[in-house]
């Protein structure tokens, strides 16, 4: 194909990027991730190192990304600052290190912290397309994360053309960007499958610098097998949601379901597919794994919304041997919209969404072990809980073999707090705390979540706190953390000790 900018090689392009700048790489986890130029910015940043010269970059993406961007960059120390969630381990080493500054922020507010010059200037968009006109117009590829937004404001724009992706991935994408303030109008989705925007990403050609052509697969993978305990999670999730239709609580013809990332969300999902008294429904989602594919393909997911398809190699390969089929039921967003407060009260979404911890008043924390050591981030989880019909958090009651118990006192950090956490399950039960004060809250988690070998650990910290609205004390909150960092167990704490609250 014959272009009207430049075909450059990855290390002409990562040639143009100097130490200081700011990249606005696309991709919204692995899916759609540009790959090769970051892989020779980061090459390019391990020769300067040992030239003696300074080199890195501020890195903003959608999301997480492969190895091949994060992991690359994070091992040659070619990053200054990161924003906004990420999942390699080289990168949360050094974040935790204190080596990179990292902001955690929500995936929703990225794009809008962007275009408002929260986070500087960006200077550079790199992004993975699947097609690409002589106009300007970006066919993305398997995500669109917050690549209409990094295109808007970079200086300058380099494209790897990933013929790996067909260019007839055309039409699968839904490119909207809301004005600003106070120019801002409604976002016009009435329904899941409502169509907004454009199916491509236009750009002044001007502003492309070069275009990389590459074939490379994504850096996804798949899931492990469901557990007994993650089939629990899933079945206790279904079971509960299909007594809500029954009791009129959820409409008869159910609600667009939003589902976080990872091993209980795809059981979730099979055990929501699986339910006989949960009618097809659609979703409303940031990401699309696997589990979602095969309730297409079985007609009980009837439509899915969605930032980025994180499929394994199979199950992609199965979507785009069937683009046909698939395009009247696919649609892929940007992070602005799919994560948009408004849109997701509007639709009545229920979110299903994963914790670290979870303490006995309904207070959540998703990013963080210990309160100290980084995990992801937030990602999308706090728009998605902050504004459901009903928001559910699982987590299997015990870590670390079984040393941990996830239900605690007192989270060791905080992200979702217990005014916008409805539902906790976990493979014991559930624990419905709408309508629920403190005290209730916190019998009901400890008896129908907690992991029974922990329980009267619970309920010993609750007898020891003698009056206030919420019967917490802060002298005895982290005992359990405390004792586990020093004997490598939560079991065996004493309440006998501590001071009673009065």
């Amino acid at each position: 194909m014959l272009f009207p900018f430049p075909v450059l090689t990855a290390d002409e392009a990562a040639a143009m990027i100097d130490h200081g700048q700011t990249v606005g790489f696309g991709g919204f986890t692995p899916a759609g991730a540009p790959k090769v130029v970051a892989t020779a910015i980061a090459a390019k940043a391990e020769a300067e190192h040992k030239a003696g010269r300074e080199f890195q970059i501020g890195v903003l993406t959608g999301a997480s990304t492969g190895p091949s961007l994060d992991g690359a960059l994070a091992k040659a120390d070619a990053i200054s600052f990161r924003t906004p969630y990420q999942s390699n381990s080289e990168l949360r080493k050094r974040i935790n290190a204190g080596q990179t500054r990292f902001f955690d922020m929500h995936l929703s507010l990225m794009p809008q912290a962007v275009r408002y010059g929260f986070l500087g200037p960006v200077h550079w968009a790199v992004v993975e397309a699947s097609d690409v006109t002589s106009g300007g117009g970006i066919v993305l590829t398997s995500s669109v994360g917050a690549v209409p937004t990094f295109c808007a404001k970079a200086d300058k724009i380099l494209i790897e053309l990933n013929h790996h992706h067909p260019p007839t991935l055309l039409g699968f994408h839904d490119i909207y960007e809301p004005a600003d303030p106070p120019h801002r109008r409604e976002v016009p989705i009435f329904a899941a499958s409502d169509r907004i925007g454009s199916p491509v990403v236009k750009v002044d050609p001007n502003r492309i610098a070069g275009v990389v052509v590459t074939n490379l697969a994504d850096e996804t993978s798949g899931f492990d097998e469901p557990t007994p305990e993650t089939e629990k999670i899933g079945n206790t999730v279904a079971e509960f949601l299909a007594s809500e239709i029954k009791a009129g609580r959820i409409p008869k013809q159910f609600l667009p379901i939003q589902s976080g990332v990872g091993n209980i969300a795809n059981a979730v999902l099979g055990a929501l597919g699986a339910h006989p008294e949960i009618p097809a429904f659609e979703m409303y989602t940031e990401v699309l794994q696997d589990s979602v594919v095969k309730l297409l393909k079985s007609e009980r997911v009837r439509f899915a919304s969605t930032c980025s398809l994180t499929l394994s190699q199979a199950a992609i390969r199965s979507i785009y041997e069937n683009l046909e089929w698939f395009r009247p039921r696919i649609l892929m967003r940007p992070q602005e919209i799919t994560n948009h407060p408004e849109v997701i009260r509007r639709l009545g979404l229920i979110s299903i969404n994963t914790a670290i911890e979870i303490d006995i008043f309904g207070n959540v924390n998703s990013t963080h072990v210990m309160g100290r050591q980084m995990m992801n981030g937030i990602g999308g989880s706090g728009d998605f809980t902050r504004n459901a019909y009903l928001s559910v958090f699982t987590c299997p009651s015990t870590a670390k073999g079984g040393k941990i118990s996830t239900i605690v006192p007192l989270v060791s950090h905080m992200d979702h707090s217990e005014h916008s956490v409805q539902v906790v399950a976990t493979e014991h039960g559930i624990a419905d705390l709408r309508g629920r004060s403190p005290l209730e809250r916190a019998l009901l988690i400890i008896e129908n979540c907690a992991h029974p070998d922990f329980r009267d650990d619970l309920k010993g910290y609750l007898e020891m706190v003698e009056g206030g609205h919420t019967p917490q004390t802060l002298t005895a909150a982290f005992r359990m953390h405390e004792h586990f960092l020093k004997t490598g167990s939560m079991h065996g704490v004493q309440w006998a000790d501590m001071a009673t609250t009065k």
